[in-house]
C-alpha cells in the first residue's frame, strides 16, 4: 500500500483508523467484562433457583403417600424453559423433573456447587443430609445468546459512530490545515519572476519558521538577481558609447583607406563592432525582460504598438513584412515597451532565418502570431530554440537571444509562447505565437 502524499489524508487517516481502533478494542474489552459478569449473574441465579425450589420439593415429597414415585411438574401455560431442574434420592431416583427437563442433561450428583458439561451449566444442592437433591441447568447457549445480543448491542452504535468520527476528524484536520493550503497555493501561483515575501499570518507556529526562512531565500534570491541584472544593464549600456565611437572611427578610416588588405581589416573590424553593439542592445532588452514589470494596471490597444514596430523593422530590412491587425481596438494590459521588445525580436528572427515574407498577426483576444515560410524544424531543436545564445541550424547571423528575450518577457507577463513548425494550416515554415 502506498502512503499518502497529502499530509491532511495522512493526519486523517492515522486520526481515524487510531479512534476506531480504541473503538474496537473498548468495545471488545467491555464485551469480556459484560460476558463475566453476564455469568456471574446467571451462577447466581442458578444457586438461588435451587435454594429457593429444594425446600418446597422437600415438602411435596414427604406429603406423598407412595415413596419414590416420580413426579413431572405440569406445564401451565406455553413458554421456553430456560431453566430445568431435577430432583433425585440418595438411590439417584427422579422424584419431581421440570416439564423440559432431560434426564441426560443432569450427571448423577456429586457435591454441593458448580458444575459444567459440554451443553449446559449445573448448580448442585442437597437436603435431608443428602437424602435429597436438586440439580438447576441452563443451556449454555443462552448464555453464549444473551452474550451475541449483549455485544450487538454495544457494537450497533458503531456503525453511526465510526463514520460520523471519521467525517469529524476530516473535518477537524481540515479546518487546521486551512492555513497550510494557503500558504502552499500562495506558493505554487507565483510566477518565476515573483519574489515577493510570502504572507505567514495565521500558520500554524510549527510551520512560521518554514515562511521565514523561505521568505528570507526569496530576498536573497531577489537581491541576487537584481545584482545580476542591474550589472548586465549597465554593462551594456557603458559599453555602447565606447563602441559607438570605435565603430564611428573604423567606418572613417574605411573611408579614408585605399582598397587593399588594410581596408579589408577595417571592414572586418567594422563588422566585428556592429556585431558587439548588438549584443549590448540584447543584452539590455534582456535586462529589461528578466527585470521590469510586464503588466499596467489599465488595458490599452496595441495595435498602434505593432504597426510601430513592423515599420521600423520593414524600414531597416528587405523582407516584406506583412501585418494583418483587426479592424477594432484590441485591448492587453502587456506593458507597450515589453510588447515592442517582444514583437521586435520575434520579426527579426523571422527575417534572419525564413526564406520568404514574413507574417505579422494580431487576433481579438490579443494573441500576437509571426509566421515565416521555411524548412520545417526538428523537434529536439524547436525545444530548446529558447535557450540564450542557442542559434539553431540556421547559417544567418544573430546573437541567439532574441527567442530568449521573447520567453523571458512571456514568462515575466504570466503569458504563454510558443514555437511551431510547420506553421499553424501549412506544411513547412516556422510560427512563433504570443497570448497575453
Amino acid at each position: 500500500m502506498t502512503t499518502p502524499r497529502s499530509l491532511q489524508t495522512r493526519l486523517a487517516l492515522a486520526l481515524g483508523l487510531g479512534l476506531t481502533l480504541l473503538w474496537l478494542v473498548a468495545v471488545g474489552a467491555a464485551g469480556a467484562l459484560l460476558h463475566k459478569e453476564m455469568n456471574e449473574v446467571s451462577d447466581a441465579v442458578l444457586a438461588e433457583t435451587a435454594q429457593r425450589l429444594l425446600p418446597l420439593a422437600v415438602m411435596d415429597i414427604i406429603d406423598r403417600d407412595e415413596e419414590g414415585m416420580a413426579q413431572d411438574i405440569a406445564r401451565l401455560s406455553q413458554h421456553d424453559e430456560l431453566l430445568t431442574y431435577v430432583v433425585r434420592d440418595d438411590k439417584g431416583r427422579v422424584l419431581i423433573r421440570s416439564h423440559a427437563a432431560e434426564d441426560g442433561n443432569f450427571p448423577p450428583f456429586q457435591t454441593v456447587g458448580f458444575s459444567q458439561t459440554a451443553t449446559h451449566r449445573l448448580y448442585y444442592d442437597q437436603a435431608l443430609q443428602g437424602a435429597l437433591t436438586i440439580a438447576v441447568a441452563e443451556p449454555l447457549s443462552h448464555r453464549a445468546e444473551i452474550t451475541r445480543t449483549s455485544l450487538m448491542t454495544l457494537a450497533l452504535p458503531l456503525l453511526v459512530l465510526i463514520p460520523a468520527s471519521l467525517l469529524g476528524v476530516l473535518l477537524i484536520v481540515r479546518r487546521s490545515l486551512r492555513p497550510v493550503r494557503g500558504f502552499s497555493k500562495s506558493l505554487a501561483s507565483r510566477g518565476g519572476g515573483n519574489l515577493t515575501a510570502l504572507p505567514d499570518a495565521g500558520l500554524p507556529a510549527e510551520l512560521s519558521p518554514i515562511a521565514r526562512a523561505v521568505n528570507a531565500l526569496l530576498a536573497r534570491i531577489e537581491r541576487t538577481l537584481t545584482a545580476e541584472r542591474s550589472f548586465a544593464a549597465n554593462a551594456a549600456h557603458e559599453l555602447r558609447t565606447p563602441v559607438a565611437a570605435a565603430l564611428a572611427q573604423t567606418q572613417r578610416l574605411i573611408a579614408e583607406t585605399a582598397a587593399g588588405p588594410a581596408r579589408k581589416r577595417a571592414e572586418d573590424i567594422e563588422a566585428s563592432l556592429k556585431r558587439l553593439h548588438r549584443l549590448a542592445e540584447k543584452l539590455m532588452q534582456l535586462a529589461r525582460a528578466e527585470g521590469g514589470r510586464m503588466r499596467q494596471a489599465d488595458p490599452a490597444d496595441i495595435r498602434a504598438i505593432l504597426r510601430m514596430v513592423v515599420q521600423d523593422a520593414g524600414r531597416s530590412g528587405s523582407t516584406p513584412i506583412k501585418l494583418d491587425l483587426p479592424q477594432t481596438p484590441v485591448l492587453s494590459d502587456i506593458d507597450p515597451d515589453a510588447l515592442a521588445i517582444l514583437a521586435r525580436n520575434l520579426i527579426e528572427n523571422a527575417v534572419k532565418h525564413g526564406s520568404g515574407d514574413v507574417v505579422v498577426s494580431l487576433q481579438q483576444d490579443a494573441c500576437l502570431s509571426v509566421k515565416n515560410p521555411g524548412p520545417v524544424v526538428a523537434p529536439e531543436i524547436l525545444a530548446g530554440l529558447t535557450t540564450r545564445f542557442l542559434r539553431g541550424s540556421s547559417d544567418a547571423e544573430g546573437t541567439g537571444l532574441g527567442l530568449a528575450i521573447a520567453a523571458a518577457i512571456a514568462e515575466g507577463a504570466g503569458a504563454r509562447l510558443e514555437l511551431l513548425s510547420p506553421a499553424s494550416d501549412q506544411s513547412d515554415g516556422f510560427e512563433a505565437r504570443f497570448c497575453p
